[in-house]
């Protein structure tokens, strides 16, 4: 009988560094959908707040930090990364674990901006695209996730069956914006 192992989207991928850009694989634990009721918003909200310290975020926002984060994922859907949701929030929306549907991944360091200028029709430079902004746009080819965490560093999320593409593509612009410099 085979055996199964579990493995990440990104097993034997990353971590990986070019120039001054590094990419690893971020394990968030816990991922969840979270699509408020009709006329359930606010109350959602205040769920959200009451037990994981964060209110929903307002369209192409995350709010949260490192460990539990929610993100803006479209109209009418958020993602709740890090955290277990609390059950009350199921009183409100429909809430789905979608833990191993997604490949995420982080890339740090001088340079990041110009790495996704090459695959991204969004701008990605810090005075238009903040700390806590996120946008769902294409990444090459693929549909993604995009979020600023920290001044030079940004989590992107595809589906988890693209996740050696969108390794792929990232080495490609990484090394061409390592060329450049």
């Amino acid at each position: 009988m085979d055996r199964l192992v579990a493995q990440t989207p990104c097993q034997g991928l990353l971590p990986m560094t070019v120039g001054a850009v590094s990419l690893s694989e971020v394990n968030p634990g816990s991922v969840h959908s979270v699509s408020p009721f009709r006329g359930q918003l606010k109350l959602l909200s205040d769920a959200m707040k009451a037990a994981h310290g964060m209110a929903l975020p307002a369209p192409n926002r995350s709010t949260g930090k490192e460990a539990s984060r929610a993100i803006w994922f479209g109209n009418g859907q958020v993602i709740l990364i890090g955290s277990k949701p609390d059950a009350a929030l199921s009183n409100h929306a429909a809430v789905v674990d979608q833990s191993d549907a997604w490949a995420i991944v982080r890339m740090d360091g001088d340079g990041a901006e110009d790495v996704l200028a090459r695959l991204v029709p969004v701008d990605m430079r810090p005075q238009h695209f903040k700390r806590g902004h996120t946008a769902r746009t294409l990444l090459f080819h693929m549909n993604a996730s995009i979020t600023r965490i920290g001044a030079k560093s940004f989590q992107i999320m595809v589906f988890r069956s693209m996740a050696t593409t969108l390794v792929h593509d990232l080495k490609r612009a990484m090394e061409g914006v390592a060329a450049r410099g």
